[in-house]
């Protein structure tokens, strides 16, 4: 479980189709292979590391569902180990688990806040309110504005500075993972299919008065 509060934005060393490796002598610190990261915000598995670089393995669905399979020795890309137990929450609740990619429609200033549109499935957007959490690239940001096809968020200096959202352009695609108590609430809201019918009884023998 992490918190979509960024550690160390890492340097990626090289890339192939099934591996990364990433310059990050931040995260490294206590590091012990099998432990879990998140690369944008994707939950992946260290299996090799050293005093300032780490590896991990990549799976095809990964790179079907997230934008790691973009990068590219030189990129940035925002880390974060797991939140200890007991420690403090700072964001909200993310899994590590992407639900799809987004894409920058626009940037524009307010202030000192840099306001991005994201473009974002119809999947993805259900999940969506305004005043709510979304993690984009694993970062922990609040939801300003949604309509039918995009939304909203406002990114303050110190964000732009400390993760690789500063020098995101309009295209760029982003990893998104909606907050998980979104998924559990329309859940359990959904109307209820199945069960005990008339139809269910009838075609297991049973007579309809």
């Amino acid at each position: 479980m992490f918190t979509g509060i960024i550690e160390e934005v890492g340097k990626v060393l090289s890339t192939s189709a099934t591996r990364l490796v990433i310059s990050a002598p931040q995260v490294v610190d206590g590091m012990k292979p099998g432990d879990s990261i998140a690369i944008n915000g994707a939950c992946l598995t260290v299996t090799d590391f050293d005093g300032a670089s780490f590896s991990v393995d990549i799976m095809p669905e990964t790179l079907k569902r997230t934008n790691l399979g973009q990068l590219k020795a030189g990129d940035g890309v925002n880390l974060e180990r797991p939140v200890a137990l007991g420690g403090r929450l700072g964001g909200h609740l993310v899994q590590g688990h992407i639900d799809d990619t987004g894409r920058v429609m626009s940037l524009e200033w307010e202030e000192e806040a840099l306001l991005f549109r994201l473009e974002a499935p119809p999947e993805v957007l259900r999940y969506i309110v305004p005043k709510g959490f979304i993690a984009v690239d694993g970062i922990s940001l609040t939801v300003t504005e949604k309509d039918a096809s995009s939304f909203r968020v406002s990114v303050v200096e110190y964000t732009r500075q400390n993760t690789t959202l500063g020098s995101r352009k309009v295209g760029d695609v982003v990893n998104l993972e909606v907050d998980i108590i979104a998924k559990y609430v329309t859940q359990f809201t959904q109307p209820q299919t199945g069960g005990l019918t008339a139809e269910f009884l009838v075609e297991h023998g049973f007579t309809i008065g």
